[in-house]
C-alpha cells in the first residue's frame, strides 16, 4: 500500500471525521479510501457508457420563474430515458422530484446535468447503477 500526504482544509477534514464517526471507520485513511472507491466506481460506470438505471433526485424552488415548466420540458424531451417520477411538496416553496431513468450512462449524466444546473435547483444527486447484460430468454 502506498502512503501519501494530502493538504485538506478544516471544513473538509470535519466532514471526513464526521463520516468516520458515523460509519465506524477505524482511521481517516480507511474513510478516505472508501470515498475514493465510491467516486472511482461512479466514474467507471459513466466511462463505460453501458446501459444503466439511475435515480435522479433534486430539490427545487417552484417559485423560480418558469423552472417547473423547464424541468417538465426536459423530461418530456427525454421521455425515452424516463421510467417514472415522483413529486413531493416539501413546504410552501420547495419541491422534491425523484425520477427513475434507464439508458446509456452518458445520456443519463447529460440529462442530469441539464436539469440540475438550472437556476433554482438545489441538492441534486444522480445515483447510477450499471445493468449487467442479460441473455435473451
Amino acid at each position: 500500500m502506498e502512503r501519501i500526504t494530502i493538504t485538506i482544509d478544516a471544513e473538509l477534514l470535519a466532514i471526513v471525521d464526521g463520516v468516520m464517526a458515523r460509519r465506524g471507520y477505524a482511521s481517516r485513511s480507511e474513510a478516505i479510501r472508501d470515498m475514493i472507491r465510491d467516486a472511482a466506481s461512479r466514474e467507471d460506470v459513466l466511462s463505460r457508457n453501458g446501459v444503466c438505471v439511475a435515480v435522479l433526485d433534486y430539490v427545487y424552488d417552484h417559485e423560480t420563474r418558469s423552472l417547473a415548466q423547464r424541468l417538465t420540458h426536459e423530461l418530456h424531451a427525454h421521455h425515452h430515458l424516463s421510467v417514472a417520477s415522483m413529486h413531493i411538496h416539501l413546504d410552501h416553496d420547495r419541491c422534491l422530484e425523484t425520477t427513475v431513468l434507464r439508458g446509456p450512462a452518458s445520456a443519463l449524466q447529460k440529462l442530469s446535468d441539464t436539469i440540475t444546473t438550472q437556476r433554482g435547483v438545489h441538492h441534486a444527486n444522480l445515483h447510477v447503477i450499471p445493468l449487467a447484460a442479460q441473455p435473451d430468454r
